[in-house]
């Protein structure tokens, strides 16, 4: 336990040298100021993905019931496409921030999930920042999809299973069972679970959420800044 711990303090440690560096770099190049109009708009974004990550979820059939589909890292993008990765990156942790009161999972699952949407928003965002064309979209989500994917595998297998049942008191042949009531082909709550319902979950989320953002990237936030004005 205490070396899944130790994975899951570098992941938390990793991110938040990344957004500092990213700030700095911001700050560096006067790109990037803090103004009444940017806290707005942060606001706005924030208040839509916490809505969205509370409230609009549901589970995915033929996967366990506790892996759950939820929308709200496509404010996050859009956030992030428009006005900046800072930008993104503050609405992903007000989101999270707000989230934890109704935690189920002390927390852990918040945490996680901060470090997903990080990992999946942020190359989509660097990269569109550098060169506004689509052609930067594309590949940054690629980019985002392979990394949220292979850290969601890790995540999962190795710390929060563990989490599951060390601090939750859950046995093993009680996830197991859970699983695989959803899915028989779940042999063990290793590999198995995460190759046969970790994977593809997150790559339906990721592939639904790209989706939905270019969809709807223009219309919102121009609408959004309408508002505000």
């Amino acid at each position: 336990m205490d070396i899944k711990l130790l994975v899951f303090g570098i992941l938390i440690i990793v991110f938040v040298f990344a957004f500092l560096k990213i700030y700095f770099k911001e700050k560096q190049h006067s790109k990037y100021n803090i103004t009444t109009k940017n806290i707005v708009r942060v606001g706005i974004f924030s208040a839509i993905a916490s809505i969205l990550y509370i409230f609009v979820k549901f589970p995915v059939p033929f996967l366990p019931p506790f892996l759950e589909f939820h929308f709200d890292e496509i404010p996050v993008f859009i956030a992030s496409f428009a006005y900046g990765p800072v930008s993104g990156l503050f609405v992903l942790l007000i989101k999270t921030i707000i989230k934890l009161p109704f935690t189920s999972s002390l927390g852990v699952g918040e945490l996680s999930d901060l470090i997903y949407g990080a990992v999946l928003i942020l190359p989509a965002a660097i990269l569109y920042k550098r060169k506004r064309k689509f052609v930067s979209v594309f590949t940054g989500l690629a980019i985002g999809f392979v990394l949220e994917i292979a850290v969601s595998l890790l995540v999962n297998i190795y710390i929060m299973i563990p989490f599951y049942m060390n601090v939750m008191e859950f046995s093993e042949e009680a996830i197991l069972k859970m699983c695989q009531v959803a899915n028989p082909n779940i042999s063990d709550i290793k590999w198995s679970y995460g190759l046969v319902a970790v994977l593809p979950f997150n790559a339906i989320k990721n592939l639904a959420v790209g989706f939905l953002t270019i969809l709807s990237y223009k219309s919102t936030h121009k609408f959004i800044d309408k508002l505000q004005n």
